[in-house]
């Protein structure tokens, strides 16, 4: 049978006031009331189950997002950083692309200036979301087209659907990615091709995806060679041109076929906007500062936390 034993609730009132609200120990009450320790903690037990005590968790403190984009954007070296509302994993594109939206206006394009953008899952995202009023602006692909099955690596249809989202003229590439040495050759004498790739050279804005490690990918396009040692190395890419973890290009065979901006050509980009969120994108975001591939970050509270831990671990 259990003990249905209740001791007098003033005498359980005045332990739970002695332990909780005068911080005296289990010993000490049961010297001033005159009972075991044993005694005590039944007392105590007593008070929550009759309601004398409400014992309350609070949440983690949430940390001011200001101050946290502030902190990251000072440990990057970025000039700015910005943060969208905090979501759920499931979410993260969607409640980035506004915020993307408001960068995009901040910088000013006019008519005639060119939008650089990447290929990937990110940007191909924030294409089929809303997106601020640019007339007039040249988007243009900082990759070559990718013979995948993925929407995401189609750079002309992302340049085409942010071209239309924010009334601008779309600029496309019409050459392979990775495409044979000898078609390399005869596009680096055309001079359509040419005045394609001056576009990178007069861009005022670029905005690309970061792509995590080679190696942790769920998906990479098919003419990436993830088996070569080089990109052993590597720990993310902006417009498939991987990096190391000091942020220096990593190399590989037939890398000087790719029709991409050059990582020396993308650093002279005056705004240069990196969208990336997750925890697998924290050291190539990272990277990517170092290598100065970006000058603005727009993620979610979540990884900008994961980043900051990430650089407060490093010697």
């Amino acid at each position: 049978m259990p003990n249905t034993e209740r001791f007098p609730l003033a005498l359980a009132h005045t332990a739970a006031t002695l332990y909780y609200l005068q911080d005296a120990t289990q010993a000490e009450i049961a010297e001033r009331i005159g009972t075991s320790r044993a005694t005590v903690s039944r007392l105590l037990r007593e008070a929550r189950e009759r309601g004398l005590v409400r014992i309350e968790v609070l949440p983690l403190p949430v940390e001011d997002p200001g101050d946290l984009a502030d902190r990251l954007r000072e440990a990057l070296g970025l000039e700015q950083v910005r943060l969208c509302p905090p979501t759920t994993a499931a979410h993260v594109a969607e409640a980035v692309s506004p915020t993307v939206s408001t960068v995009l206006t901040e910088v000013g394009l006019s008519a005639g200036d060119v939008l650089l953008v990447s290929s990937g899952r990110t940007v191909y995202e924030i294409a089929q979301r809303e997106l601020p009023a640019l007339p007039g602006v040249l988007v243009a692909p900082m990759v070559g087209g990718q013979d995948e099955p993925e929407a995401w690596y189609q750079t002309n249809e992302i340049t085409r659907r942010i071209a239309a989202g924010v009334g601008g003229s779309p600029r496309f590439c019409y050459a392979p990615a990775f495409p044979a040495r000898a078609l390399r050759s005869s596009l680096a004498a055309d001079p359509g091709f040419r005045r394609f790739t001056q576009l990178w050279s007069d861009a005022r804005c670029a905005l690309m995806g970061v792509g995590a490690p080679p190696l942790q990918r769920e998906s990479i396009p098919g003419f990436v060679p993830t088996g070569e040692e080089p990109l052993q190395t590597a720990v993310g890419d902006v417009a498939s041109r991987f990096y190391d973890a000091n942020g220096t290009e990593v190399s590989y065979e037939g890398a000087d076929r790719l029709v991409a901006i050059p990582l020396e050509v993308l650093r002279e980009v005056p705004v240069r906007i990196a969208v990336a969120y997750g925890a697998v994108k924290v050291p190539s975001v990272v990277a990517g500062a170092r290598g100065g591939y970006f000058t603005h970050l727009v993620t979610d509270p979540s990884t900008a936390s994961g980043l900051l831990a990430s650089l407060e671990e490093e010697p």
